[in-house]
């Protein structure tokens, strides 16, 4: 700095020695103090610097709140299109930090999002340790593109060319924080949030340690409750204005004793996570009665949005070619089934479901336990949008991704029990559930013989039309739209689950007002 303090000092020198000289017009001499220059300059020059800083610091504002998005550039080659298009963080416009949420201009008033900035080990380190997600596969390919895997071509034209991915199941929290980092209404400031997000990758997490001790299966989750209730956004309403999205079912993250031999984590058991709400896969539909008064609420901590399927549109637009397509595809059979018999398993029907598919004329057999792949995303699609009904008997779980996959292809799903879906995804179904499924009780096909094909055959065709007509408008509501879009123009599954949390939240804070309970 010397140099340039020393060359500055001489120009500032010549300049007032000029200033000096006799005023040409009135022959006064003008002789300004060399003090009064070096205030001017000094001024100027202090100007200057100010004004630069204050340029970096409005970008640097937001560049700093997006500090979890820069880092992922340091993720392996294969993870790093996990980061949005466009580069690393939104523009600055993105996230009005400083409006005012009375500002009657204002479109985020009442819906601002804050989200946390949480330590590595939380999200991106599971991340960075894709080959130990899962015992099973090794998921680095499924965590590329922000979580939906590794683009699908048209897969002999069952797909349109673009927006469909090999998405895994479990990668929803992935996308979720993807499409977080772009949300419009982002603030820094959590006094204006609607809602306080948290980015944990609960299904991530679980998913290493299904086999181990329980206390490796819980670690990482007591971890982030004590990271979380030390904080002050936390203690503003003990954590009932925090929402997280865990992709996984409530099997699978409500352990609810501490024995090796019980399954899962227990996440959302703990006291501080259920006082948040948690967006998950399915939740516990027996929870709710199995408690009496302050308990029964705890069940109400977790909402099931629909898992996520291989379509991830841009735009409205895509969705709407897509709809078309599947408005006009043929349909040669009644019914179809695409999964593998469970013979160790007796929550399931699936092997007289299979019988009964196999015996029938009018069925379509896609049988995943003799050679068909049902990990082939084009091999199931191509048996939905061919059939007008599509059979969805519970899982290891009461819920299925395939009646994602079904409803995408414009196939009526044909559920066994209530639970697979008519408890659970009440924020993105129609309140009629005949409107667009058909329930046939397992209870009738395995007690009382009843035939699946006689059911199915005695809707009308009309009636067909119909609740077809409401499963394909019900395709954007179930997707979840590429989250590096900078053109989304829809409100997607996404956002339906996030509008139910704001709606929870400011219900929650009513509530508070007037000393009522949570």
């Amino acid at each position: 700095m010397k140099p340039t303090t020393t060359v500055a000092a001489n120009s500032q020198n010549k300049a007032m020695d000029a200033a000096d000289k006799p005023d040409a017009g009135t022959g006064a001499a003008v002789r300004p103090s060399r003090t009064c220059y070096l205030v001017i300059l000094s001024t100027a020059l202090w100007a200057l610097v100010f004004f630069v800083m204050h340029s970096s610091m409005h970008g640097g504002v937001v560049s700093a709140f997006f500090k979890p998005a820069a880092a992922f550039s340091s993720l392996p080659t294969t993870l790093s299109s996990i980061v949005p298009v466009g580069g690393q963080q939104p523009p600055a416009s993105v996230a009005p930090v400083n409006r005012s949420a009375t500002s009657p201009a204002d479109r985020c008033a009442g819906r601002y999002i804050y989200m946390y900035d949480l330590p590595p080990r939380f999200n991106e380190d599971l991340v960075r340790g894709c080959r130990k997600l899962s015992p099973w596969m090794d998921m680095c390919a499924y965590v590329s593109n922000c979580g939906m895997g590794p683009a699908l071509g048209d897969e002999g034209g069952v797909f349109q060319p673009r927006g469909w991915y090999a998405t895994d199941q479990f990668t929803l929290e992935i996308i979720s924080h993807c499409r977080m980092r772009r949300h419009a209404c982002l603030t820094g400031d959590p006094s204006l949030a609607a809602a306080v997000y948290v980015p944990f990758y609960a299904a991530m997490d679980a998913g290493r340690y299904f086999f181990n001790a329980t206390s490796a299966r819980d670690a990482l989750a007591l971890d982030l409750a004590d990271w979380l209730v030390g904080r002050p956004e936390w203690r503003a309403m003990g954590g009932r204005d925090h929402f997280m999205v865990a992709g996984r079912t409530s099997w699978e993250l409500e352990r609810k004793a501490d024995v090796d031999e019980e399954w899962g984590t227990k996440l959302l058991t703990l006291p501080a996570i259920r006082n948040m709400t948690a967006l998950i896969l399915e939740t516990n539909p027996w929870d709710r009665g199995n408690f009496e008064g302050r308990e029964a609420a705890k069940s109400w901590s977790s909402l099931a949005i629909p898992y996520p399927t291989y379509f991830h549109p841009e735009a409205a637009a895509d969705v709407a070619a897509w709809q078309e397509k599947v408005r006009g595809a043929e349909r040669k059979w009644l019914f179809s089934f695409a999964g593998a018999p469970r013979p160790g398993s007796k929550k399931t029907i699936r092997g007289e479901i299979i019988r009964q598919c196999g015996a029938s004329s009018r069925c379509n057999l896609f049988d995943c336990g003799s050679g068909a792949s049902c990990y082939w995303p084009g091999g199931a699609t191509r048996v939905f949008l061919g059939s007008d009904f599509c059979l969805e008997p519970r899982g290891d779980t009461l819920t299925r991704r395939s009646t994602f996959d079904a409803i995408l292809a414009g196939c009526i799903p044909v559920f066994f029990h209530p639970g697979s879906a008519y408890t659970q995804y009440g924020m993105h179904f129609p309140s009629d559930p005949n409107s667009y499924s058909v329930l046939v009780m397992h209870t009738d096909v395995t007690g009382r013989n009843v035939s699946i094909e006689e059911t199915l055959s005695r809707i009308s065709p009309e009636a067909v039309r119909a609740m077809r007509e409401e499963v394909i408008r019900l395709i954007p509501r179930v997707v979840y739209a590429d989250p590096r879009s900078t053109k989304l123009d829809f409100k997607d599954a996404f956002d339906i689950a996030l509008d139910a949390v704001i709606d929870r939240v400011a219900k929650r804070r009513r509530d508070a007002a007037i000393g009522r309970e949570y």
